[in-house]
């Protein structure tokens, strides 16, 4: 692709590094860009730029917030003795947009993943067996995607938290083995939370 001008060159390439976009969409969106007022263009580039500075992550789920605690969290309405472990942000929007889930999050912000370096330390696992044991919470929902990493993950925070009382249950499979969880239709996801397994039975299907 050639281009008249190394302004549109630049522009073009910080828009095509982003996931999922390729140099032709990336035209696409410069161009159109081009032709808004400039006052839209810096309204823009204005708020991609506070969020990138202002950004901030909950001290109690880790999710991203705006504030200390988010919103979840802050929710008085939401049911604290539940909380629904997911893989990262992505996982939140997905399971909020079902509306069948009341309770609270936690965010590991990743699986665990030998291969790729990621281990235990890399992720929010002591923080959320911290919670456990001072916020009596009561279930916790492993609603990671049904991968190895994914029940590895799960196993690894089930042996973590053997001595407690708290209950754990994962998403039933109507997420396929192999998938990711943030690609489920709302459908499908809401009635995986609905019919959630206890861990036990989750762990038997997983290696049937």
């Amino acid at each position: 692709m050639i281009f008249s001008s190394k302004l549109i060159e630049d522009a073009v390439r910080a828009f095509a590094g982003l996931p999922g976009i390729g140099r032709k969409s990336a035209l696409r969106m410069v161009l159109h860009l081009l032709k808004q007022e400039p006052e839209k263009v810096a309204e823009f580039t204005r708020a991609i730029a506070q969020m990138h500075q202002d950004i901030r992550y909950c001290s109690q789920c880790h999710n991203v917030s705006d504030a200390e605690v988010c919103s979840i969290c802050s929710n008085p309405g939401r049911q604290r003795s539940q909380v629904c472990v997911v893989e990262n942000l992505r996982d939140v929007i997905a399971i909020e947009s079902t509306q069948q889930y009341s309770g609270l999050y936690h965010v590991l912000g990743g699986i665990l993943s030998p291969l790729d370096g990621i281990g235990p330390e890399q992720l929010q696992i002591d923080s959320l067996v911290q919670r456990v044991r001072e916020q009596g919470i009561q279930e916790l929902i492993m609603a990671l995607s049904p991968t190895i990493e994914g029940d590895t993950t799960a196993y690894y925070i089930a042996r973590q938290l053997g001595d407690t009382p708290v209950t754990l249950t994962a998403i039933a499979r109507g997420i396929a083995f192999g998938g990711e969880l943030e690609y489920a239709d709302e459908m499908t996801l809401a009635r995986s939370i609905a019919k959630r397994l206890p861990m036990d039975s989750y762990m038997s299907l997983s290696k049937a």
